[in-house]
């Protein structure tokens, strides 16, 4: 074995220090930012903050009824058979998974929850770090503080700079829809807002300023990041559409070719925790349910299986999933394809496990047969995995940055985070087979979109998205957003670093 006396002496030295020195202290925000912060002018990126799952409400635009927001009141059930057909998406044989539309719509920022969905935990305290953060930078969006007194600080550590900011917004989306389908509605909502900021800056800076184009920054958490990946990469092009009986071939054949059409709009999104190669709680959550505890709702397989983007987000690095009996990992010749339908079909997993005829007869009610709602319910679920292939396809394709243009990573490594899973034909059995560096969610090959695993390992990242910087922080995954280190990088990102 190789030794460095030197280096190792040096790395004892150090640790001596650490040990002898007293705690870090966090950064005083308000000293390194206040006099960038309280700058006026048009030279300042409009900033939107895009949510990770569950991160918007859901509401019924035909009954009025909270699909998705809270556990309390007149709430979608999904125990109950009206509740579980609102928050499941409806279920066509033959109908492409755009055309399945319903009357449920998003409804602005999520205003008080804390949950777990697909594995992505979500909670109101990690995007008030956000909001924070973007308030002492100067940033402000008052739709998402209400009740606050005139003057007085909106959220707990957040600073009140009056009117004077006016460029931050949130995107609300329906997350139980593609992410391709989510990336032409933040393309719109972008176009949107570009005109809002655009009269705003001609108003208090004049007609030149008005015709300026504008830049927007985006700053993403968990699967938010992935919609804003495709936008940038795709703008509102959603590619082919797909269907149950494709190859896995031909699927990938219609993911659409990387144009950068949303780049021209933005220059540096930040990305914190991004799932760019899965989670491996979205497939226990579509093989199980989700328990969300005492207190709330639980939601079955058959409720979750009807979303499309449970399955854009399963994990799918090489060697993410074992087949017990054979010993073959995915990613392998003759290994386990996690977006194959026939595998589903064969362990029974989600919509295809066989004691569904209850919960089928609820979310298709005017289909009489049996043996019909299975058929129906499977060749769903076979265009969803098949949609999933084509959208981790397309978010996975490498494709030069184009200049003016930054992706910055923020992701954890610190926490053990399920890695590996492995599973029994019979009987359909899942469990966590190995851990490795994460988030506790999300595992530092998945944020990375690493691909060294399973070829000839080399000492430099390889991945397919060119990042412009990787920062690594010691947070969990929601603990990410409040982290100091993370906020103290995002306020230079957003109120020093060069623009293009």
């Amino acid at each position: 074995m190789f030794r460095c006396p030197l280096l190792w002496s040096a790395v004892a030295g150090l640790l001596a220090v650490a040990c002898s020195s007293p705690p870090i202290q966090a950064p005083d925000l308000e000293v390194l930012y206040e006099r960038a912060a309280r700058f006026e002018g048009e030279l300042r990126n409009p900033v939107v903050v895009i949510p990770g799952v569950l991160g918007s409400r859901l509401v019924d635009d035909a009954s009025g009824r909270l699909v998705w927001g809270a556990f309390t009141g007149d709430f979608a059930d999904p125990d109950s058979a009206e509740g579980a057909r609102l928050i499941a998406l409806p279920m066509q044989a033959g109908a492409t998974l755009a055309e399945l539309s319903d009357d449920v719509r998003s409804d602005g920022a999520l205003e008080t929850i804390d949950v777990s969905l697909f594995g992505l935990p979500y909670s109101l305290k990690a995007y008030h770090g956000i909001l924070r953060t973007l308030g002492a930078a100067g940033y402000l969006d008052k739709s998402l503080i209400t009740g606050a007194p005139a003057g007085a600080p909106l959220l707990d550590g957040m600073l009140d700079w009056g009117d004077q900011h006016f460029t931050c917004f949130q995107f609300d989306y329906d997350w139980r829809r593609s992410i391709p389908e989510n990336a032409a509605a933040l393309s719109a909502f972008l176009d949107a807002r570009a005109a809002d900021v655009r009269a705003e800056r001609e108003r208090r800076f004049g007609a030149a300023a008005g015709r300026e184009a504008v830049h927007f920054d985006l700053v993403t958490h968990s699967l938010g990041g992935l919609i804003a990946r495709w936008y940038l990469m795709y703008g509102a092009d959603q590619g082919g559409p797909v269907t149950a009986e494709m190859t896995a071939a031909e699927v990938r054949a219609r993911a659409p070719k990387v144009s950068w059409a949303g780049a021209p709009k933005v220059d540096r999104c930040i990305l914190v925790a991004p799932p760019n190669m899965g989670s491996a709680g979205a497939l226990n959550d579509l093989v199980f349910g989700m328990d969300l505890g005492r207190f709330a709702a639980d939601y079955p397989p058959s409720v979750l299986g009807t979303l499309p983007v449970a399955y854009q987000l399963l994990p799918s690095a090489p060697g993410s999933l074992v087949d017990a009996a054979s010993g073959r990992t995915s990613g392998e010749e003759n290994g386990p394809d996690v977006f194959d339908p026939a595998l589903w079909r064969n362990l029974g997993w989600g919509l295809s496990a066989g004691d569904l005829d209850k919960q089928l007869a609820v979310l298709l009610p005017d289909v009489a047969s049996v043996q019909e709602r299975r058929e129906i319910a499977r060749e769903h679920q076979a265009k969803c995995l098949n949609e999933a292939r084509r959208v981790r396809t397309a978010l996975l394709a490498p494709a030069d940055l184009p200049v003016g243009l930054r992706l910055l990573l923020f992701a954890g490594d610190a926490e053990d985070t399920p890695t590996r899973q492995q599973y029994l034909v019979d009987g359909g059995q899942l469990w966590t087979h190995t851990t490795g560096p994460g988030d506790g969610t999300v595992s530092r090959v998945s944020a990375l979109a690493d691909q060294r695993f399973g070829v000839t390992w080399t000492p430099r990242l390889q991945s397919p998205i060119e990042w412009t910087q990787v920062t690594f922080v010691l947070a969990d995954h929601l603990g990410l957003t409040d982290a100091p280190a993370f906020v103290d990088n995002l306020l230079y990102q957003l109120l020093e670093a060069p623009m293009r």
